[in-house]
């Protein structure tokens, strides 16, 4: 064999080894990163049909496609009967919801289950899952205040109070405008009750360990005693939302 067909031929063995040894290392955030991580959290921010809200989640696996979870949630509830109005007859007068009686938020505190309908390749792509929780729901309103204007000797001669909204004494023509968003904030009135979630879960990108993702779902809060929102309205005892939510945390063991 001639000098120039042995070059030839180390050549292509060498060549060959080096593809060899390449297909055994792996790409970064691909083999390693899909492995099955028994552990995880969430932290996110929602809107919803009638406000807007904060959540944590923790978990975890207990199959490759099912996970047991804990969340903690904060979430505000807006009334569909409340309009912002203005008082006409000053044009500094601060706008407000006439009829409001209370701001309403809700801390839920619950347990469910995430199952994975579809597992993304480790390459990216987006996974599926449907989530179901419940748990206690504790309703929080807190007492509207107002700028009352009290009128003395004319209408050009009055003062303004801060006062809690009283609808038997409180119109339009002597409401001023919304108060301070902590006046009432020592006057706060609890009503627990319990909740119901349903979400399906869309996990993007290509970081198994850094999970990002959207959830798309309806909340449902229950509260036994009612709550009174607006004047001359039977307290409300069931709250529906339906919401978006966006997620990013960490998964590890």
């Amino acid at each position: 064999m001639t000098r120039g067909k042995v070059l030839v031929c180390s050549l292509v063995l060498l060549l060959q080894g080096f593809n060899v040894q390449a297909q055994f290392i792996p790409e970064p955030d691909s083999l390693p990163d899909n492995v099955l991580l028994e552990k995880q959290w969430g932290l996110g921010a929602l809107i919803h049909t009638n406000g807007w809200g904060l959540r944590f989640r923790i978990g975890k696996n207990r199959t490759a496609l099912r996970a047991w979870m804990w969340e903690a949630e904060y979430a505000t509830y807006k009334s569909a009967k409340e309009i912002r109005v203005l008082n006409p007859y000053f044009a500094d007068a601060k706008s407000y919801f006439y009829g409001k009686l209370n701001s309403v938020s809700f801390i839920r505190l619950g347990t469910g289950q995430q199952h994975i309908l579809n597992r993304k390749p480790y390459w990216g792509g987006v996974q599926l899952s449907v989530h179901y929780y419940g748990g206690l729901s504790v309703g929080i309103g807190k007492p509207v205040y107002l700028y009352i204007i009290h009128f003395n000797s004319g209408f050009t001669d009055y003062e303004i109070t801060e006062e809690k909204y009283n609808p038997e004494v409180h119109y339009i023509d002597n409401i001023y405008g919304r108060a301070s968003i902590l006046s009432g904030i020592l006057e706060l009135n609890f009503h627990p009750g319990i909740y119901l979630r349903s979400g399906l879960e869309f996990e993007f990108g290509n970081k198994n360990k850094r999970p990002k993702a959207f959830e798309l779902g309806g909340c449902l809060d229950i509260s036994p005693l009612g709550i009174p929102i607006m004047a001359y309205n039977p307290k409300q005892s069931f709250f529906f939302t339906l919401y978006l939510s966006f997620q990013f945390g960490k998964r590890y063991n």
